[in-house]
């Protein structure tokens, strides 16, 4: 996967494979993202990982990140699916 960077420094990945990563139908993952429900963030890194970029995307209790590289390449990614707190009983 290759993720492209519009002018203003945004970054652009495929809806249809972002979709599958998250086990929904294009038309899913458009809906999820018209109402706001998925949030994205970009960190970038520093030392040891000068050149690289973690990029997440976040959908309820799912989280997709994807390392990329200095030329906007996946060179990693994951699903992490978030558990429900524990609550601890009154005692």
């Amino acid at each position: 996967m290759f993720v492209e960077r519009a002018q203003n420094g945004d970054f652009i990945v495929d809806s249809l494979e972002i979709a599958d990563r998250f086990g929904l139908s294009l038309a899913e993952f458009r809906r999820h993202m018209q109402r706001g429900s998925v949030t994205s963030s970009v960190e970038v890194g520093t030392e040891d990982h000068e050149g690289t970029k973690r990029l997440s995307l976040r959908l309820g209790n799912r989280i997709w990140r994807a390392i990329l590289d200095d030329e906007n390449k996946v060179r990693h990614e994951e699903m992490t699916f978030l558990g429900r707190p524990h609550v601890n009983p009154k005692s």
